[in-house]
């Protein structure tokens, strides 16, 4: 038998119990790795992305419209898309009041009295827009820079750009993401090297007390056996590249075991939170029901982001409400912000006090906004045309709204941040040229931009 294919066997027995999902996402390049460098000094090293799926509204969170409020009830003085996701009606003022907080003065609704606290920690692009109106094309968009093709995740592209600050740990992790709209596909690698796609710790119908990295233990062999393993295979690993010099994926392929073998120690420590402090523990809002479980998520985005993971990403989702109100707006949007508002401001004011605010991205938003026109009597529709995500640490400037839509809130139209520009903004302030951070796969060079994006320099602290 070839020994390469005895050797695969081998491999295929022994690797159990070392992390299969840590080997699944972190499996070496067929073709090669690139070497991680960046092409000018970077402002953020990590980023923490808070992906609201279903679409917050912005009109009712961080983009208020006086004019909506005065007109509310009456037809739309502006010419609706062509294409639009569901039947509109007239306009809707919002539930919500606004109030400015900090130095800044930037107004917040009353959905996020917690988040407003850090308002001048906040870059508030209000100016973003997309061009699919329907979910699962949104999100791709969002997550990969296509709505259309399976491409590599924003995530896979930083890693593969950027590499690892953390040897023991995966350098993407994504905690309760959504399998629905895109699904896998949104943490996923597509023809980037396996190692840069997300190693997944539950899902968003799993509670987050029960989301871990799943087989992180061997059910039966100590590490001292598994060592022994490791080494053996090793030894047959140098004989067969003497034997046969072209077999380089397969040290890779070995690398990820080891990477697995390491994680036994450092994930389980990664993902205790029992060490935390009480004050902590409240901060997050873990002593409330109401704010628990995404309190979780954010906290462990904290501890996994001082480990040196590269990108992480946290989904607030769930089976029945998300932030997708097409009816009972005042109900669906009051009960998602008091899940998430508390452990947000939490997670910022525990970045900042502990000097990881400087270099850490932290990114909120959804895949689109909601219309300022009524669906039904109390919901509002999808709107990708403008929406608001906001930004804060990793090197832009806080207290800061950028850009604007119109009058009403409907069009993106002053200083437009498309989702390439949003991406391109991104690499910049990780020190990577959205240009330059390209992937040869299938007869062209592939970039998360594709052949779009332009830095928001205005942004840029």
């Amino acid at each position: 038998m070839n020994p390469l294919l005895q050797r695969r066997q081998f491999l295929g027995t022994t690797a159990l119990g070392f992390g299969q999902l840590a080997f699944h996402s972190l499996l070496g390049s067929e073709t090669g790795v690139m070497s991680p460098t960046s092409h000018h000094p970077a402002r953020a090293k990590r980023v923490i992305f808070l992906f609201m799926k279903g679409g917050p509204s912005h009109v009712d969170t961080f983009d208020p419209k006086p004019l909506l409020d005065r007109d509310h009830g009456k037809e739309p003085p502006f010419d609706l898309p062509r294409v639009t996701f569901a039947k509109q009606g007239n306009l809707l003022k919002s539930p919500w009041k606004f109030r400015q907080y900090g130095e800044s003065g930037l107004p917040v609704s009353d959905l996020f009295p917690n988040v407003a606290q850090c308002v001048d920690d906040l870059c508030i692009i209000r100016s973003a827009h997309g061009t699919n109106p329907a979910h699962g094309g949104a999100a791709l968009k969002l997550h990969t820079g296509s709505d259309t093709f399976v491409r590599p995740s924003m995530g896979s592209w930083v890693v593969y750009g950027l590499g690892s600050e953390n040897r023991n740990l995966p350098s993407f992790i994504t905690i309760c993401p959504t399998l629905a709209h895109g699904g896998v596909n949104n943490w996923g690698s597509a023809f980037l090297p396996q190692r840069c796609q997300g190693t997944p710790m539950g899902t968003a119908s799993t509670p987050s007390v029960n989301a871990k990295v799943n087989h992180i233990a061997h059910p039966s062999l100590g590490q001292d056996v598994q060592r022994r393993q490791l080494d053996f295979v090793q030894q047959l690993n140098r004989r067969s590249l003497e034997e046969n010099p072209h077999a380089e994926a397969l040290t890779a392929r070995l690398e990820s075991f080891e990477l697995a073998y390491r994680m036994q120690t450092a994930m389980p420590d990664a993902q205790d939170i029992s060490g935390e402090t009480e004050a902590t523990r409240k901060l997050y809002g873990l002593d409330n029901p109401v704010t628990e479980n995404f309190g979780r998520q954010c906290l462990l985005a904290r501890r996994f982001c001082e480990r040196g993971v590269r990108f992480i990403q946290v989904t607030h989702s769930d089976t029945e409400v998300q932030w997708d109100q097409h009816s009972d707006l005042y109900q669906g949007h009051t009960k998602n912000a008091a899940e998430v508002d508390k452990p947000i401001a939490g997670l910022l004011k525990d970045l900042k006090s502990r000097g990881l605010l400087e270099d850490t991205l932290v990114v909120w938003g959804g895949e689109f906004g909601r219309t300022p026109t009524a669906q039904g009597t109390n919901g509002r529709d999808h709107n990708p045309h403008g929406f608001t995500i906001w930004m804060a640490g990793g090197g832009v400037k806080g207290g800061l709204a950028y850009g604007a839509t119109d009058d009403y809130g409907y069009y993106a139209e002053r200083d437009k941040m498309h989702v390439h520009d949003i991406h391109a903004t991104i690499l910049h302030l990780l020190g990577l040229n959205h240009e330059r951070l390209t992937f040869r796969h299938a007869g062209r060079d592939f970039r998360l931009t594709d052949v779009h994006g332009n830095v928001a320099k205005s942004i840029l602290a």
